[in-house]
């Protein structure tokens, strides 16, 4: 029962989140409008079509997501042939609305069937299994854990109630879509002699839907709208079972990875590494090919989970940029999963110039759908995993901290695998971790999240007026003027926009995109200026020999996007 209302849960929110919005017109047109019928007239497709539209959609994408990577694997054929296979179908079906005699074609394979029709004027069974095979949702802590098991193999009975009930729980707001279509239309006198027009409509859509999945549009609307729904995910994430801190789905790939201990100073033995998958892109490696974990047997690997805007990972990675210039010629191969925490972060070229700004040389992967992530039952940023020469994790260290031990399990493993090396001093990186509870908590500003909001009255998603309040609190934020608050963060509607934020840090930094810039007064000192280029990366504010309290006054022009404060 707790699989299937994590199951629904996960998959209602997908539901309506951004990502399914290229989806939507061919659900509404092929799905609901065309099963439109008038007083003596109608459209010529069934009453159930709606319905079998959605049944063919959750039928094929259970099973591509099940079977799918695990069958191709085993034919040796490539991950994304059915996805391809998808798209041509919807390519065909779509130039077959717009010209009757190429559908005609289309049906003479299947005349010999009961039902001489394979068109998309029948029952649109067709068409929902050709959206399964290309519809890939939002990622989340539910899907992750079902792509993790099909491409694991890890098909039990827990696996697939899980996943049909995700696929269900997508299904139903896109049926009460296209349901709400097919009445939208039948309240409008107009469209009862345009069934023609309904289905040039429909065929256009189709055709629409499969050119931008060919150009992965959906992923560039996905970076470009806010996930109103990151802070249920975020929600529903805490509700899944845990062990040892870990997350994800337990499979007997990454079920040993309970042995090891958070932090220890000694290695363990937590069985082996599970494999990195799912990734959308390689950086720093050549020509962008992938490693694979089986092939670096014989050498020492330090994966690091990290995302560019993070401040943990900010202070964590210079120790790891440390260890991969000290060690790498003695067999340490360190490599970066770069797992998203906000939807600006999944894109490459802000990947790049972080790695850049960070002095990164060692191979990073981009996990945008969070499938390594999972694999590892990881929930940190930042998380290490260090593996041995045979492949078996030996120590996992999440968040900040806990270097030295680190490094030295790193040394020793090294010798392990080849007593003769000659290794270098001790790296000598300062560790900035601040103390637990010394600083400002994080600081979200948007809708999804928000955290330590100070002001009077408020604060929710859409625009308002805000006022600074007479007396703010300790370890907040205020704003004053006229604001857009978004998902994911603030944005000013006007000019004269502020924020006055209370902090308690040696260092505060704050994430920001767009484009203008921002007035800084720290404690009531002189003005400082930041430019912000468009690209979303971290703006240190205030760097200090040690932690102290006090007060930053921020004006913030228009067009520029408020994410988050950061302290440390």
């Amino acid at each position: 029962m707790d699989l299937i209302i994590i199951g629904l849960l996960g998959g209602l929110i997908t539901g309506i989140s951004p990502c399914i919005l290229p989806v939507l017109p061919v659900i509404f047109l092929t799905g609901g409008a065309q099963s439109a019928r008038f007083e003596g007239e109608s459209v010529p497709a069934r009453r159930s079509r709606p319905y079998f539209v959605i049944a063919g959609l959750v039928l094929s994408f259970t099973l591509v997501t099940l079977a799918g990577s695990l069958l191709l694997g085993l034919l040796g054929l490539p991950q994304d042939l059915l996805r391809w296979a998808g798209i041509v179908v919807l390519l065909l079906l779509g130039v077959g609305l717009l010209v009757p005699r190429f559908e005609q074609l289309l049906e003479k394979p299947f005349q010999w069937l009961p039902r001489k029709e394979v068109s998309n004027r029948g029952n649109g069974f067709g068409v929902g299994l050709a959206l399964g095979a290309v519809f890939v949702p939002c990622a989340g802590p539910v899907l992750a854990a079902i792509i993790v098991a099909g491409a694991t193999g890890q098909i039990g009975v827990g696996t697939i109630t899980l996943t049909l009930s995700f696929a269900i729980g997508v299904a139903l707001p896109l049926l009460i879509f296209a349901l709400a279509g097919r009445g939208l239309i039948e309240r409008i006198r107009a469209f009862r002699t345009r069934e023609r027009g309904l289905r040039i409509a429909a065929g256009i859509a189709m055709i629409a839907l499969a050119v931008g999945l060919i150009f992965n549009v959906p992923q560039a609307l996905q970076r470009l709208l806010p996930d109103y729904t990151a802070g249920i995910q975020q929600d529903l994430a805490e509700q899944q079972g845990d062990a040892l801190d870990l997350g994800g789905l337990v499979t007997d790939e990454n079920r040993e990875l309970d042995n090891c201990t958070n932090g220890a100073t000694v290695l363990e033995e937590c069985g082996q590494a599970p494999a990195i998958r799912g990734i959308q892109e390689w950086l720093n490696t050549d020509d962008g090919a992938a490693l694979d974990l089986g092939e670096l047997r014989g050498q020492v690997v330090l994966i690091d989970f990290w995302a560019y805007s993070c401040i943990n990972c900010q202070r964590s990675i210079p120790h790891v940029v440390a260890w991969d210039e000290a060690y790498r010629d003695a067999g340490l191969q360190v490599i970066g999963i770069h797992s998203p925490e906000y939807a600006f972060e999944k894109d490459a070229g802000n990947v790049a110039a972080g790695i850049r700004d960070f002095g990164i040389e060692y191979p990073v992967a981009l996990d945008n759908t969070l499938s390594t992530w999972t694999a590892y039952r990881n929930r940190y940023w930042p998380a290490h995993y260090l593996i041995d020469a045979s492949g078996t994790v030996r120590h996992i260290s999440f968040g900040e901290g806990n270097y030295a031990a680190t490094e030295k399990m790193i040394r020793e493993l090294l010798l392990d695998a080849d007593p003769s090396a000659d290794l270098p001093a001790a790296t000598d990186v300062e560790d900035a971790t601040p103390d637990v509870g010394s600083t400002t908590r994080e600081t979200f500003l948007g809708s999804a999240k928000d955290v330590n909001y100070g002001g009077d009255g408020a604060y929710r998603a859409g625009s308002a007026d805000y006022t600074f309040p007479d007396e703010q609190p300790a370890d907040s934020f205020a704003l004053d003027g006229q604001w857009r608050i978004e998902t994911q963060y603030a944005t000013p509607e006007q000019g004269g926009a502020g924020i006055r934020l209370n902090y308690r840090a040696a260092e505060v930094r704050t994430v920001l995109a767009g484009t203008g810039e921002i007035t800084v007064r720290v404690d009531g000192g002189a003005p400082t200026v930041i430019a912000v280029d468009g690209t979303p990366r971290s703006y240190a504010l205030l760097k200090a020999e040690s932690s102290r309290t006090g007060t930053i006054e921020i004006d913030v022009s228009p067009g520029v996007q408020v994410y988050s404060f950061t302290f440390g």
